[in-house]
């Protein structure tokens, strides 16, 4: 990594309900996993074949694919069924907590989104994963995709593909302006280019949870975390959004605003990209879907071959000169239904479906980047996503957003608050934000 840089430099100071506290909770839901010694990767007698569902978030057919080769690899151990979620995240995240809250035994499997697994562990819905499975499903995992499935200081689910963004660049604008982008960029320099040409930056400025991925970014670029303590009690959270990292990031987001484009208070990723192919923007930072996108509008004849030519692409801008960036970090990992009457052969069915085979074939098929390290050495991996090695070395950079049993809640807040970035004062909005989700969270606000 650049500069030294570490996931210590993030770690964050936590008191937090002890893990036989939470285990308790999970009695005889759990007893299989908690007596679980060792499971095979694919495969491996346990006995009875075990019917398992796993719920899946939509893609383009990966995860049904790796549930089939799973179940083919398991040799009559388990099966593997799929069950769509919603398309949102947040719906997902609902229905998910209303049927474990009914303690539904039918979900074994879960695809989690990363913001919402300290919620679903507080709450006892995920089972405990054995130490042995932890340690096999960690190793070789870049550093923020093992961040983010930790709660407590213990690992409670199974990295799978992790997700991070790049700062994309028109090679033509760069080239002319005399920006060396073999060094790291500044938001500062970018912004000075984008007046300079004429141009314009794709960043996410709508009020949505991509303006809260953007302001997470730019704290945890500066130094500084939205959350720099959690606690039990919700009153008892500290918060660092009035500290100078969160004032840096307020004034980078001024400073993007004005060359941020006309739309730039409601560019979400998808905006951000047909701006970044047909319109003005020279720089953007958006996660790799983009160069997919770009090559099969190439292939279906709606886009010129020369664009994607001209794309090019490095590590997520830093806020300051000498400070390494921390890029968004999303993607999603497996949870354990704490209910499932299949626990064992759950983690056992996780790890195959984490397998770095694959993570390889989930990456090439669907785009979506792995959680292993080794995934990014695979040459067909190469091939196709040529800036395969900016996102790995983007991901042992990258942070995850806020982890707190209250995520959705102060999602939400940052979004009212920091919209639109444009009306974003230093030293002002970092307050009015923090008074906010303090309120919310004793109850005495709503969002």
């Amino acid at each position: 990594m650049p500069d030294g840089a570490t996931g210590a430099r993030r770690g964050r100071t936590v008191t937090t309900r002890s893990a036989e506290h939470r285990r308790g909770r999970l009695a005889g839901a759990s007893a299989a996993a908690l007596l679980a010694s060792t499971l095979a990767a694919c495969g491996g007698d346990t006995g009875a074949s075990s019917q398992l569902t796993w719920y899946i978030n939509p893609d383009s057919g990966g995860q049904a694919e790796i549930a089939s080769r799973c179940t083919e690899a398991a040799g009559g151990a388990y099966t593997i069924e799929v069950a769509q979620l919603p398309r949102e995240s947040n719906a997902q995240r609902e229905q998910l907590i209303r049927r474990l809250a009914a303690e539904d035994d039918s979900i074994d499997l879960m695809s989690l989104d990363p913001p919402y697994i300290p919620e679903f562990a507080e709450a006892g819905f995920l089972a405990p994963v054995p130490e042995d499975v932890a340690q096999r499903v960690t190793e070789g995992v870049v550093e923020s995709a093992v961040q983010g499935s930790t709660w407590d200081d213990e690992l409670v689910a199974v990295p799978f593909w992790a997700n991070t963004q790049l700062l994309w660049y028109k090679k033509s604008v760069v080239e002319q302006a005399g920006l060396d982008m073999e060094q790291p960029v500044t938001w500062e320099q970018m912004v000075q280019v984008a007046e300079d040409q004429g141009t314009t930056i794709a960043a996410q400025g709508i009020r949505a949870e991509a303006l809260t991925v953007w302001l997470n970014a730019l704290v945890e670029s500066a130094g500084g975390s939205i959350i720099t303590e959690t606690a039990e009690n919700p009153e008892d959270i500290q918060l660092g959004l009035t500290e100078d990292p969160a004032v840096r990031a307020a004034e980078v987001m001024n400073a993007v605003a004005p060359v941020g484009g006309p739309a730039f208070s409601t560019a979400g990723e998808d905006a951000n990209v047909t701006d970044f192919e047909e319109g003005d923007a020279a720089f953007m930072v958006n996660w790799p879907f983009v160069w997919p996108r770009a090559l099969s509008a190439v292939e279906a004849g709606t886009l010129d071959a020369s664009v994607p030519e001209d794309y090019g692409w490095t590590l997520y801008p830093r806020v300051d000169e000498g400070e390494p960036s921390a890029p968004p970090y999303g993607g999603i990992n497996i949870g354990v239904g704490a209910f499932s009457r299949n626990v064992e052969a759950a983690y056992e069915a996780a790890e195959c479906i984490v397998s770095e085979e694959n993570q390889s074939y989930y990456f090439t098929t669907n785009g979506n980047p792995a959680s292993k390290a080794a995934v990014y050495d695979d040459p067909e991996v190469l091939e196709i996503f040529p800036m395969a090695p900016a996102i790995r070395e983007s991901l042992e950079l990258a942070a995850p957003r806020p982890q707190t049993v209250y995520y959705s809640e102060v999602s939400g807040a940052l979004q009212r608050v920091y919209h639109p970035a444009s009306a974003v004062v230093p030293g002002e909005t970092g307050a009015e934000a923090a008074d906010l989700i303090l309120a919310v969270l004793r109850g005495e606000q709503l969002l």
